[in-house]
């Protein structure tokens, strides 16, 4: 039975440390599909823009599946969400050298979290409403 308690925390540890970089991960995806040629364009560099796809024509993929990314990006930070809050009462270690990493880590998952969050705004603006108001 500790075995499985023991799994299941390590689990948890590993899932918790690894869903701010998912997060970051598919919300960036959102950027490279839809605010990163919105600028370019606004900005006058259409040419610049070109030739970027034409070194990355794998991008064209993005863009072309924006509601799967878009979707995908937004399960992923509804679940970092949710475990953000379901974990927000863990207590750090005891050892202060143990609660000192504990404490910065939450920190740097806050700042990812939150950083993923304004980056998909970003790109829901520049692939749903911005199109709408032009």
């Amino acid at each position: 039975m500790q075995v499985m308690k023991f799994l299941a925390l390590k689990e948890q540890k590993m899932l918790k440390r690894l869903l701010p970089y998912l997060t970051l991960f598919s919300s960036l995806s959102t950027l490279l599909c839809c605010a990163l040629p919105a600028l370019l364009v606004s900005l006058g560099l259409g040419a610049s823009l070109a030739s970027f796809l034409g070194n990355y024509p794998q991008l064209i993929w993005v863009s072309e599946h924006k509601t799967f990314v878009f979707s995908f990006a937004g399960i992923m930070l509804a679940v970092t969400a949710f475990s953000r809050w379901k974990w927000k009462d863990l207590s750090c270690p005891i050892d202060p050298e143990l609660a000192k990493a504990c404490k910065r880590t939450r920190k740097i998952s806050a700042a990812i979290f939150y950083g993923s969050l304004v980056v998909y705004a970003i790109g829901v603006f520049f692939a749903y409403v911005a199109p709408e108001i032009l």
